[in-house]
């Protein structure tokens, strides 16, 4: 069965390109065959993600009254508060056991609640920084020039996802689980969780396999359109939370999730360096248009 890699990106910010190339390769060989990887030595400090995870749980304690003034509206803006059972991720179970506060780089940058606390603009900044390089490394890896994504990605439209799946009071309805199958939406997604547990990633052989947290590590994934654009070479992989079967039942799971995307107006086609083994799968289409008819039908 196929583990998920723990990557060193230490050696990556090395000014010699065979350092570089090295650990581009194993980039490439994890979002290939599976497309989930750990991060070591990110460039985020753990003090700060500590804070961040602290402020998340300090909204989450709001009432409920309190969440709903700040609830999201529309697919349009993509922001605000989304109450358990909002969304469904697997389209063909219930509603996902969980709530969410969505943040982009505008409204943090008025600090407007939710997001009035300096310690969530300096964490999205260095999740940008980090998705940054990680698109550097994919860039080497497929043989493109070394900013092709990140000057596709220069408007910053992230995401930026504070979660919490709350303690189960009563039995989830038939099928229902903590974050429904499903697979992300965009070029990457960075994820810090604790250690409560219940993320799965499936395999390409159609396993599924647990990816708990790892101590001073980043999970990193890739999504739908950097699996369009790369014509399969790097998978957009189904991955799930489920409920857990013993004491941790009762206890609050608390992640946060930034979603990494591509300017709106930017063509996702694929890539020539990735036509070698075959013709393009998809046709060509814009980032915007595809993330709004993904949470359309998310939600």
């Amino acid at each position: 069965m196929l583990k998920i890699p723990i990557i060193d990106l230490a050696t990556f910010r090395k000014s010699d390109i065979k350092s570089q190339q090295a650990i581009a390769k194993e980039i490439y060989d994890a979002c290939h065959k599976i497309g989930f990887m750990y991060l070591r030595n990110s460039g985020i400090s753990k003090d700060l993600i500590a804070q961040v995870f602290c402020h998340s749980k300090s909204l989450f304690n709001l009432s409920l009254a309190a969440k709903q003034k700040l609830a999201w509206k529309n697919e349009l803006s993509n922001i605000g508060y989304v109450g358990i059972e909002r969304e469904r991720l697997d389209p063909n179970q219930p509603g996902d056991l969980k709530e969410a506060f969505n943040f982009n780089k505008a409204e943090l940058l008025t600090l407007q609640p939710p997001a009035n606390e300096p310690e969530i603009f300096v964490f999205y900044q260095a999740c940008t920084e980090l998705a940054n390089k990680i698109l550097q490394a994919f860039a080497l890896a497929l043989e493109l020039p070394e900013y092709f994504f990140t000057i596709r990605h220069n408007q910053q439209n992230h995401t930026l996802r504070l979660l919490h799946y709350p303690p189960l009071q009563t039995p989830p309805k038939p099928g229902q689980v903590r974050a429904g199958e499903h697979s992300d939406y965009g070029s990457i997604t960075l994820l810090f969780q604790d250690n409560v547990g219940g993320l799965e990633v499936q395999t390409t052989a159609g396993e599924w396999i647990a990816a708990p947290t790892i101590p001073d590590t980043v999970i990193v994934n890739t999504g739908d359109l950097m699996q369009r654009w790369t014509n399969d070479v790097f998978c957009s992989t189904k991955h799930r939370v489920m409920i857990p079967h013993n004491q941790k039942l009762e206890r609050s799971r608390y992640s946060i999730a930034f979603f990494c995307h591509p300017n709106d107006d930017t063509e996702i086609a694929c890539l020539e360096t990735c036509q070698k083994e075959r013709a393009p799968i998809y046709p060509p289409i814009l980032a915007g248009e595809y993330l709004l008819s993904r949470l359309q039908a998310t939600y």
